[in-house]
């Protein structure tokens, strides 16, 4: 069953509001509540740390049509932003990636 995408930061707050006032863990609430629970974790990660003025952060998954999960994965962090490769990650276009991310 496909589950939801957490669609902005207002979706985001409300979820993760919901999630801890339902005493579960937010995996759990996510997989009771049919959302993704990597998308509420990724919007977790991005405004645990957030000062309240900062203005509202958007996240953009990008996935390739048809593309198959195989192998490990690795988390790259560069400054705010976090990106998810497969262990078969193309250098050149995850450096382009961070570039346009970074300057988001």
């Amino acid at each position: 069953m496909a589950r939801r995408k957490i669609l902005d930061e207002t979706d985001a707050l409300t979820c993760l509001a919901a999630a801890e006032a339902s005493g579960m863990s937010r995996r759990d609430w996510a997989r009771s509540n049919g959302v993704d629970g990597r998308s509420l974790h990724c919007w977790w990660l991005a405004l645990r740390d957030r000062a309240p003025v900062r203005s509202p952060i958007r996240l953009l998954e990008l996935v390739a049509p048809g593309a198959p999960k195989r192998g490990a994965t690795f988390v790259v962090r560069a400054g705010r932003v976090e990106v998810e490769v497969g262990a078969d990650f193309d250098e050149a276009a995850l450096l382009r990636l961070l570039r346009v991310a970074v300057e988001c």
